[in-house]
């Protein structure tokens, strides 16, 4: 069996610990691994590590790279499916069938999505066994049995039963809190966001319900084929649509951990209900989600969601939490780079942390990893001052190399074409001090880079 894992999502309702670089679903927050890392897991239960593909952007490719790494799990490069815009996920399902069907013919294909927390228990192995049967004629969903009524998720109600599941009579919306009560009460499921087909039924279906995609893939070129595509969900475009639609219910936690009272109930609680990840001391206060870098006390407080990642503080009462997604926009409205990257940033050849900045001056904390280097770059807008804390640096200025110890320095001007290297074994730590009038990670040129950035 094939398995599509899909991460290019953005998580707005987690800001600010889920940012546009850095989405919920690359964040540790469950015991030292992440929802993609936990997705990866289950899909090597039915599918080979190469029968394994994963479709995302460019921004999150190296994200992938690097957490798969950290598994162990070396994916072939070929089956990571690069998007060059997101569509949604009809798009993002169909780029990845279409090439599983290129490369091995027509299979089975199990979808997904990177950003859901899933239990894997007996139920769920044996709905995805009996799903793959009922793959031979029916596109397969599957329901969780809910354990409360939920507002924040889609429903399935099931229809006449087939094999191992039902027919699905119809998918509603996310309901108000007295339709969900109904539909809890009349044995609707839960929409998981997974699926299992046989790759030529979904084709078809795609065909009958969905031209317009199909036909846009007809293109070669895949930024071409984007650019030419609908924005639509696979759930929209097919499922609701087609008659060949079987749901197989699940009985295991999940949660597509969509905001921070989802967090919430996902995590384990001390015992005044508090979640904690951070030094805290609490007082009086109980039901709160806190996270932070530095002591948080709280005093008489309930129901709060208190996040601090060092360049943003996130106070948010638990019932408003779907609303997180707002302040995203806001910031997104005002060109705030604050809603896209964090204070520290990933990079392919390690990470960046901004310790201060101020209008004209940002000074920043690089970690280069072992045998990694920065692109051959210039900036036409800001100098840059090199000091090394650790380990040593081989540096090129306009094509003069020099190697750099702990405690030395250089100077980069505006204009003059730079790379930074670590020839080391161990990490590379530098502090990078920037003087200009325009500091924004925007003003680089790229002549040379290992990792295909431009």
């Amino acid at each position: 069996m094939k398995t599509i894992i899909l991460a290019g999502g953005s998580g707005t309702r987690l800001w600010p610990l889920s940012r546009e670089y850095f989405p919920k679903q690359f964040i540790k927050l469950f015991e030292g691994f992440s929802l993609f890392q936990k997705a990866v897991e289950r899909a090597t239960i039915f599918s080979d590590i190469d029968e394994i593909y994963v479709v995302t952007n460019e921004k999150y490719r190296f994200r992938v790279i690097d957490q798969l790494s950290e598994m162990k799990i070396e994916l072939p490069e070929k089956n990571i499916l690069i998007e060059p815009k997101a569509k949604n996920t009809l798009p993002a399902i169909y780029y990845a069938v279409k090439t599983i069907i290129k490369r091995d013919g027509d299979s089975k294909v199990a979808v997904l999505p990177s950003d859901h927390l899933v239990k894997v228990n007996e139920s769920y192995e044996r709905a995805f066994r009996e799903a793959e049967i009922l793959a031979e004629n029916y596109l397969v969903t599957f329901g969780v049995k809910p354990t409360k009524p939920h507002t924040g998720y889609g429903y399935i109600k099931p229809g006449t039963p087939i094999g191992f599941g039902y027919k699905v009579d119809r998918f509603v919306e996310k309901p108000d809190l007295k339709r969900a009560e109904e539909y809890v009460k009349n044995g609707y499921l839960w929409n998981s966001g997974m699926f299992l087909f046989k790759a030529s039924l979904f084709i078809e279906e795609c065909k009958m319900h969905q031209p317009e995609v199909v036909k846009a893939f007809e293109k070669n070129d895949v930024k071409e084929v984007y650019d030419n595509l609908p924005e639509i969900s696979i759930d929209y475009g097919i499922m609701e649509k087609s008659d060949r639609v079987a749901v197989i219910p699940l009985d295991t936690s999940w949660s597509d951990v969509g905001s921070f009272d989802a967090l919430y109930d996902v995590l384990k609680r001390e015992e005044d209900e508090n979640v904690v990840k951070c030094e805290c001391i609490s007082i009086d206060s109980k039901n709160n989600f806190i996270f932070g870098e530095k002591l948080i006390a709280t005093v008489g407080v309930e129901d709060l969601i208190i996040v601090d990642t060092g360049d943003a503080i996130l106070v948010c009462s638990r019932k408003h939490a779907q609303k997180v997604r707002d302040v995203v926009e806001i910031l997104k409205s005002k060109n705030d780079e604050r809603a896209e990257v964090h204070r520290t940033a990933q990079r392919p050849w390690g990470y960046y942390t901004v310790l201060e900045e101020g209008r004209f001056y940002k000074i920043k904390r690089l970690t280069i990893l072992p045998g990694k280097r920065l692109s051959l770059q210039r900036h036409y807008h800001r100098s840059e001052h090199w000091i090394v804390v650790k380990g040593t640096a081989r540096v090129i200025i306009d094509g003069k190399e020099m190697l750099l110890k702990s405690g030395e320095s250089t100077f980069i001007d505006v204009g003059k074409i730079h790379r930074l290297e670590n020839p080391g074994l161990t990490n590379l730590e530098i502090i990078e001090v920037q003087i200009g009038e325009y500091l924004g990670e925007d003003d680089i040129e790229r002549l040379d880079d290992d990792f295909g950035r431009k």
